[in-house]
């Protein structure tokens, strides 16, 4: 009796045994990815995502930068505006000047002459 406990205790690890490596026989599913295909994935998925968020950093950067420069460019224009006017009004008066230095100049004129002795 001892011998056929035994063997059933041997036919039954035999059994395990083989159980075990027909497991480790079977044909994998080839459209399965393996995991360097698995991590590749991610990697592009990852790059992916990250391409698409410099980008979008990149266009609002950019965004940022005409805006910025559209808006000195309209200050720079206020500014020679300004200048010009200012210019105009310097120029107008020097010339308002010049009028009446001219004016006074004549004015001594007309009186050399009315004060001078007749010839």
């Amino acid at each position: 009796m001892a011998m056929t406990a035994m063997t059933t205790v041997r036919g039954a690890a035999a059994a395990m045994v083989v159980l075990a490596l027909l497991g480790g026989c079977q044909k994998k599913d080839e459209s399965a990815p393996g995991p360097a295909e698995t991590a590749g994935r991610k990697l592009d998925q990852a790059t992916d995502k990250a391409g698409r968020q410099l980008t979008e950093a990149a266009q609002q950067a950019n965004q940022q930068i005409t805006d910025a420069a559209k808006e000195t460019s309209q200050q720079i224009d206020k500014a020679t505006e300004a200048a010009g006017e200012k210019l105009n009004q310097a120029t107008e008066q020097a010339g308002k000047k010049l009028e009446q230095a001219g004016e006074k100049m004549q004015e001594k004129a007309r009186e050399r002459e009315a004060s001078a002795p007749a010839k």
